[in-house]
């Protein structure tokens, strides 16, 4: 039987539930997510999986619950200070600004190295010359990771969409963080660009060294990129294995494609 050490969980979450008004969006739920690895949540929509996120993100608090990063307790952190903990996040509905450059957007990803202070920036003193540059050779290196260098000095706006989410990962990546939280990275993007996304995932998880929590439809995706799938429906947990454990379970299937009968009755017609 093989056990996880403490110190492999990067997060742990226990019981989570969130209420709003009378709606309880997430009911007790709870996982745990190991250092180097790509933990993926899955669902039909609704199911409550970017309400999670946003518990992670400090955008919400939790009802009940607790939320332990690194060992520490996470809620008690305001959301401002998560970037700098080591925890960056992707939208499913991009975020980025717009009349901007893409390196521009990337340096903002930068601000929580930053160590300089407000007069050395108005005086351009040499260590804010000496951070630029060092911001800079660190957001270079992420253009040439995800094959950017197209791109460096276009304006966000007029780039096509599948563009802009390599850009927003480009950002998040510049923030150097342990804990990549990724909304629905291939909504929105062809097949190509998706297979694009499951290649840099990868390289993500295994070149930097970086933990994956992820949120995705596409299971394809799911089951190429995840060492890990927590299934969830209607604000609950109703499965957590490997891709295959968790797609041939039949709670998973059933909230998918419908009742136990109906699942029966695809499996004839395809048969």
């Amino acid at each position: 039987m093989t056990t996880t050490s403490t110190n492999d969980i990067l997060l742990s979450a226990r019981d989570l539930s969130v209420r709003f008004g009378g709606v309880l969006a997430v009911n007790k739920v709870s996982f745990d997510v190991k250092r180097g690895e790509v933990f993926t949540l899955i669902g039909p929509n609704g199911a409550g999986k970017t309400t999670v996120f946003n518990l992670i993100s400090r955008i919400y608090t939790p009802t009940t619950g607790t939320i332990d990063y690194e060992g520490q307790p996470l809620t008690q952190q305001p959301p401002h200070k998560i970037a700098s903990l080591g925890i960056a996040r992707t939208f499913q509905n991009i975020e980025l600004f717009e009349h901007a450059t893409v390196l521009q957007n990337m340096l903002i990803g930068r601000h929580t190295h930053r160590t300089t202070s407000l007069l050395d920036d108005i005086l351009f003193t040499k260590k804010a010359r000496q951070a630029e540059i060092d911001a800079r050779e660190k957001a270079e290196r992420i253009v040439d990771f995800l094959d950017l260098q197209h791109h460096r000095d276009s304006m966000v706006a007029g780039l096509p969409y599948g563009v802009r989410k390599v850009v927003e990962l480009a950002r998040a990546l510049c923030t150097e963080p342990k804990l990549l939280l990724l909304d629905e990275p291939s909504s929105g993007l062809n097949v190509e660009e998706t297979e694009d996304m499951a290649f840099w995932i990868q390289d993500i998880q295994h070149e930097l060294g970086i933990t994956v929590l992820m949120v995705e439809h596409d299971m394809t995706l799911v089951s190429k990129v995840s060492d890990r799938v927590l299934a969830m429906n209607q604000g609950e947990v109703l499965a957590m294995g490997t891709p295959r454990e968790v797609q041939n379970d039949l709670g998973v299937i059933e909230a998918y494609l419908g009742t136990v009968d109906d699942v029966s009755s695809l499996r004839r017609t395809a048969a």
